[in-house]
């Protein structure tokens, strides 16, 4: 696995992953970092709208297409029958960057917290089976013999934890 500064935020579907990560995001930018995510989704998804022109480039069989302005650029990648890409791909596209979150994703071996929720549509714990997960966030009372648990809520603590897991150096001011 990649020596990047990457850090994953993993759990059951509705175990509260994607509001901790845009939770973390926040504090870690507060804190003065730049910071990327990658999302993982087991599901198809579309980022663009039929009709644009981007949707019709890739309509009639473009397998890459870059839309640019001056405030933001994406490029979209057509898999037409490929394997999906796995995360140490993904990683390596990524501009430079002081961390990357990392949201699914629950097989790879990166450094992850996992996220327990009531409501998870999974109430199995992860965390047993799976090494690289370092702690444990919840909305709840969990009891595991050696990892940290955190609140679900406590993102200043959780966002310690992975700065000091990463050594990683916020920018003097």
């Amino acid at each position: 696995m990649t020596r990047l500064p990457v850090f994953g935020i993993t759990g059951w579907k509705n175990s509260g992953k994607t509001q901790l990560v845009t939770r973390l995001v926040s504090e870690f930018t507060a804190r003065g970092l730049k910071v990327a995510t990658v999302k993982h989704a087991h599901h198809a998804f579309d980022i663009d709208t039929p009709g644009t022109d981007t949707f019709r480039h890739r309509e009639a069989g473009a397998r890459e297409v870059a839309i640019v302005s001056s405030r933001r650029w994406a490029l979209m990648h057509e898999l037409d029958g490929e394997d999906e890409p796995d995360l140490e791909h993904i990683l390596g596209r990524l501009s430079p960057c002081d961390l990357i979150l990392v949201e699914g994703y629950k097989r790879e071996g990166h450094p992850k917290i996992e996220v327990r929720r009531v409501e998870a549509t999974d109430d199995r714990p992860l965390a047993a089976n799976d090494p690289s997960i370092l702690a444990i966030a919840a909305d709840h009372a969990v009891s595991t013999n050696d990892l940290p648990i955190f609140n679900l809520d406590d993102v200043t603590g959780i966002a310690d934890f992975i700065e000091e897991q990463l050594n990683l150096k916020r920018p003097t001011p």
